[in-house]
């Protein structure tokens, strides 16, 4: 997953081309336990890095989600409202979240890469 960066409020970020497609990490929705519930942003709104931009809940507790870069929600994937388990299922697949217009691609370098990300999930197991 060289093309995925990650925030350390355990989001993923995929860019496609001006668009980022944001969603939950594995690591993150196996601490949740099962999603039972998602509250996202609607279109257009301007999400401003690492500020708030919805909550999902799961048996166990509910959780905020953080945005982790600035920038306009172009695309909201509304079918989680009927299907929050895919977020359990496939967080990297359909469990995405949204689509944001990128407002400042310097911030991709405030992300995680990969190897960095396993880093911390490690470290936060022990």
């Amino acid at each position: 997953m060289a093309d995925v960066k990650f925030a350390q409020s355990h989001e993923w970020v995929r860019v496609e081309g001006e668009c980022a497609v944001v969603g939950i990490t594995e690591y993150a929705q196996k601490q949740l336990g099962d999603i039972v519930f998602v509250e996202l942003p609607k279109v257009g709104d301007k999400l401003k890095q690492s500020f708030q931009f919805g909550v999902v809940e799961s048996t166990k507790a509910a959780s905020e989600l953080y945005a982790p870069l600035s920038g306009q929600v172009n695309e909201v994937n509304t079918d989680l409202v009927h299907n929050p388990q895919w977020v359990n299922e496939e967080p990297f697949g359909k469990g995405w979240m949204i689509k944001v217009k990128i407002e400042d691609k310097d911030e991709l370098g405030r992300l995680l890469d990969e190897e960095s990300y396993k880093a911390l999930v490690q470290k936060e197991g022990h």
